[in-house]
């Protein structure tokens, strides 16, 4: 059926009216219907007045008698297309709704019908986030006619919201041209929303409403010659209204940003509205809202000066590539003169360590290798000479590198790696042992002769664990702890919590990686809503309080430098970190008071809080899963420091959050660019982020991620594998512009930073990890300064969700083995592979199993993923390589000119580009000219059509939420207390 044969069918069935069928809604309105209830009686009669005004005028003459008796001001909004009177509408109300508690406010809106189709896009609510409660009603209304602001039918929609009771009623026009004032015969106080992109001041003689308008508001003040846009505006209201002897301060003229938080210009013009409103209408709302003088001014989250700090990067990147390529020319010319010495019967000059040089032909001179010697007939003293002069082109280090090449080499050749911690001296294994008894290297240098060779490897490879980083960032990967992260997430927390015992059964690591449901994506509480009901607990685990995180992480050590948890959360992402740390605090506690015997102090506390009061004691619902021993469940209801002394208590919790692995997803910036669960703006999120760092730097929290910078999601809303690259380095390099901003330590924050890749099966996903590791250590080293820990790259990366497809879902498996040898080839940190039955639903037990087979299978039995730089010295990902970075660095270049990435944002540049990518891969998957086996070629005799599940994993209502709430208490807050009591919710919190 396609999406558009769903948007197509679920209209028809829709498409029937019901507005001419009026049943006694006139009779409801009363001061008393502005009750939500008896809002279905107000839409229904605004749909009559609209569609049917032959039945509405029969009740028209008792509605204006009852809408004549409110005296509620109707306040009309009008302004230029793109000026932003939606959100300016959103923001007076919400500071409406803060300012006056106990009343009431209606909206109509209105957007213009398109000529050609007679469509409308009612699209005011998109930018409107203050609506929802019960004190707003809104009414979204098409002009239905062309060249106009309004719909002929506004003034009854008006009519019918003063009817009900509404204290005030907001009228907000479509998008106008510079003489439209229609909104001054429907309203009784008119605000002008305009741009200071107005062009030339004689351009304000052309609008009218600067005649009428009671308030003028210039928004997107932070727009360049916006403080000159005003002035001239002033000029022109003076000159209009004969204001000539009135201060420029008194005037109605106010700079606001909308889309700014508790923007002092915004605050401004409410309470000139307010005032104006009592001025007029004599309607006194007793306003206590305070305005301040204060100006708008643009908050900054990356200084104005620093905009540029993409292509900064670029040409830093490309100066680091440009003195490579120097260097070893150099070197390469030196080579070719030491060969010539060597062959001519000359000393070694590089096994000099001192740099002398003696018993020369020409009678024994001595020298310095660095000072020249005397003119002579002999021809090796002039080679001697000559190396020495281009030796003085060569850095000292490089020198250093070819020195010491024999001997790194043996490093690695050796039956093992020896280094020291800490005076500790520690030995690795340097190979493995096949089946046919060959030692097989983990790490395999290049045989090079040539220096300038050598060079160029030292600085743009190296070996894994060195800078650039290219091959890994470790020198050698741990033993014991695969890269395997598998995702999972469904039901209530214990359902979740039996997946990862099982997914995490006899490996020695549990690294866990949690999916949360959408209910918990954006920020709610489970309840009987419509809109929610249906979505608890499915395709990820629904969690809302501390108590479920307990129980979610139950029976794994948080504390254990072999448990690591992954949480895939972004816009409550502090406050989901909340719960995980304070679970970690709380298992700690649980340890203590175990092994002090403390447990009848925790009965204690539990009896005083649930069983004196006659609650019943939070609890695990069902059997306990093979593998938890009940670590983290001593505590449900209750926290630690209600039981343990400050002190103890306090001691616990830094140790604690200290200790604790992990990462929180937490980025704001591709959710807005991407995938869309964004509960604050951009701004608000990204302060709150770098609280958490700053909390992270200020509690020595060094082993926990406090965000990982998705290019997942990138990748899966459309975007190819160097867009998907290019932008999350560059969201990357935003947190490190912004937190340095703040006043952050690069060496602090640093380390914090990881990332998240998907893994196609693109070329360039061959070396994703590889570009990424070496551009980011490039910028890290040279052009911020930043120690070798925050120089590493740190990446988890999934195959891709995108490449599974409904049709031959048996394929799936194939392509995910091939993405994660991509990845586990090129030295990922951790990985998790898809199911092959995620394309139709939830992965079950066995599609999980066989999903972990994969990476396990090449992990332990794949010959050649025993070494740890398989990809090194191959002609084609030498060249890709260096192909995906030219092309990250023009990306950079692309997003500088539009501002940066916030700047990109607000033009919708990345989200564009997605857009555009994903629409390029469907038409060429559609067209046939990208094949997909068993999808658009090779398909089976039954044509491959899509496999239905013998099974849809959901969550069952059990999980979805107990029995219907108490009377008088909302669904949604009886679903909560059951899962938690809000005293569980302690102080505390942290991260790895």
């Amino acid at each position: 059926m396609g999406l558009q044969g769903m948007i197509n069918d679920m209209l028809e069935k829709a498409d029937y009216d019901l507005s001419d069928k009026l049943n006694g809604e006139a009779k409801k309105l009363t001061p008393q219907s502005r009750n939500a209830a008896n809002w279905p009686a107000i839409a229904r009669l605004i749909s009559a007045a609209e569609n049917h005004p032959e039945v509405y005028a029969k009740l028209s003459d008792d509605i204006h008698k009852k809408a004549a008796a409110n005296k509620a001001p109707v306040l009309g909004i009008t302004g230029t297309g793109g000026s932003g009177k939606s959100s300016m509408v959103d923001e007076l109300i919400r500071r409406f709704l803060l300012d006056q508690p106990d009343k009431t406010i209606g909206v109509i809106s209105v957007d213009p019908s398109k000529r050609k189709t007679g469509g409308a896009l009612l699209g005011d609510r998109i930018r409107m986030n203050s609506i929802r409660g019960e004190r707003v009603y809104m009414r979204s209304l098409a002009t239905r006619q062309s060249n106009l602001a309004l719909s002929k039918h506004v003034q009854e929609a008006v009519d019918i919201l003063k009817a009900s009771g509404f204290d005030l009623v907001v009228l907000e026009t479509s998008g106008i041209g510079q003489s439209d004032t229609e909104i001054l015969d429907h309203s009784d106080v008119s605000l002008y929303i305009m741009t200071p992109e107005f062009g030339a001041a004689t351009q304000l003689e052309k609008i009218d409403m600067l005649d009428f308008a009671d308030v003028v508001a210039v928004n997107k003040f932070d727009k360049r010659g916006a403080q000159d846009a005003v002035r001239d505006v002033k000029k022109q209201y003076k000159r209009n209204h004969q204001l000539w002897d009135t201060d420029d301060e008194k005037l109605p003229v106010v700079g606001t940003i909308a889309s700014q938080f508790n923007d002092p210009g915004t605050n401004n013009l409410y309470v000139r509205l307010m005032e104006t409103i009592k001025a007029k209408t004599g309607v006194d709302f007793h306003s206590q809202f305070a305005g301040h003088d204060e100006m708008s001014e643009k908050v900054w989250i990356i200084p104005p000066a620093r905009t540029r700090y993409l292509s900064e990067i670029s040409e830093n990147n490309r100066r680091y590539d440009a003195q490579v390529k120097k260097q070893a020319d150099v070197a390469d010319q030196l080579y070719g003169l030491h060969s010539a010495i060597i062959t001519f019967g000359g000393p070694d000059l590089l096994q000099l360590a001192d740099g002398s040089i003696s018993g020369l032909a020409d009678g024994g001179a001595t020298a310095s290798a660095n000072q020249p010697i005397s003119k002579s007939a002999n021809p090796l003293t002039d080679l001697i000479n000559k190396f020495n002069e281009v030796k003085k082109d060569l850095d000292p280090h490089i020198w250093a590198t070819i020195q010491g090449w024999d001997a790194e080499v043996k490093r690695y050749t050796d039956p093992f790696f020896v280094f020291k911690v800490r005076d500790k001296e520690i030995k690795i294994p340097t190979h493995t042992e096949s089946l046919s008894h060959l030692q097989i290297p983990k790490i395999a240098l290049p045989k090079y002769r040539s220096w300038g060779d050598k060079v160029r490897w030292a600085m743009q490879e190296n070996t894994p664990g060195f800078f650039p980083y290219t091959a890994g960032i470790y020198p050698f990967k741990r033993t014991g702890e695969d890269p395997a992260r598998m995702f999972a997430g469904e039901g209530g927390p214990e359902r979740t919590n039996k997946r990862f015992h099982y997914v995490s059964k006899g490996l020695p690591a549990k690294r866990l990686s949690t999916a949360f449901d959408s209910v918990t994506l954006y920020g709610h509480d489970p309840g009987r809503r419509p809109d929610i009901y249906g979505k608890v607990g499915n395709s990820g685990v629904s969690i809302c309080c501390l108590d479920d995180a307990k129980k979610l992480y139950s029976g794994f050590d948080l504390a254990d430098p072999m448990t690591s948890v992954s949480m895939t959360i972004n816009g409550p992402a502090p406050m989901l970190l909340g719960f995980f740390m304070n679970a970690a605090v709380d298992q700690a506690c649980e340890k203590y008071i175990t092994a002090n015997k403390l447990e009848k102090d925790v009965e204690k506390v539990l009896k005083a809080k649930f069983d004196d009061k006659g609650i019943a004691r939070p609890k695990y619902q069902g059997a306990l899963p093979e593998g938890n021993n009940g670590l983290g469940l001593l505590l449900l209801g209750i926290t630690g420091d209600e039981v343990l002394p400050v002190g103890v208590y306090n001691k616990l919790k830094a140790e604690t959050i200290a200790q604790v692995r992990g990462t929180v997803q937490a980025d704001i910036l591709k959710e807005d660019q991407a995938q869309n669960t964004c509960i604050f703006s951009t701004e608000f999120a990204l302060r709150l982020m770098g609280d958490v760092q700053e909390h992270f730097i200020a509690n020595n929290i060094r082993n926990f991620y406090s965000v990982s910078i998705s290019g997942y999601h990138i990748a899966e809303a459309g975007a190819n594998p160097i867009s998907q690259l290019a932008f999350t380095l560059a969201n990357g390099f935003t947190y490190v512009e912004y937190y340095l901003s703040r006043g952050m330590d690069i060496n602090k924050f640093g380390p914090n930073l990881s990332f998240f890749f998907s893994n196609g099966i693109d070329p360039e996903y061959a070396v994703i990890g590889r570009v990424a590791r070496r551009l980011w250590a490039k910028a890290l080293k040279e052009k911020y300064g930043a120690d070798e820990r925050s120089q590493m790259l740190k990446y988890h990366i999934q195959t891709s969700g995108r490449s599974l497809h409904a049709q031959e879902i048996d394929f799936n498996d194939i392509r995910t083995t091939l993405q994660a040898l991509y990845a586990i080839y090129d030295n990922c940190n951790s990985l998790h592979t898809n199911a092959y039955d995620e394309a139709i639903t939830t992965p079950t037990e066995e599609s999980v199993r066989r999903a972990m087979a994969i990476q396990l299978i090449i992990n332990k039995e794949l010959g050649l993923a025993k070494n740890e730089n398989p990809l090194q010295g191959s002609f084609i990902i030498e060249e890709l390589t260096d192909l995906v970075e030219a092309a990250v660095l023009t990306e950079f270049d692309r997003i500088t000119e539009r501002g940066g990435v916030l700047g990109a944002m607000e033009t919708m540049y990345q989200r564009s580009r997605i857009q555009e990518e994903s629409l390029y891969y469907e038409t060429m998957k559609h067209t046939g000219e990208f094949p997909i086996i068993g999808v658009n070629t090779f398909l089976s005799s039954k044509g491959s059509p899509t496999v239905l599940p013998k099974e849809v994993i959901r969550a069952t209502e059990e999980e979805e939420g107990p029995d219907p709430p108490h009377a008088g208490e909302p669904a949604s807050s009886a679903r909560r207390a059951e899962r938690c009591r809000p005293e569980e919710v302690a102080s505390g919190g942290g991260e790895e």
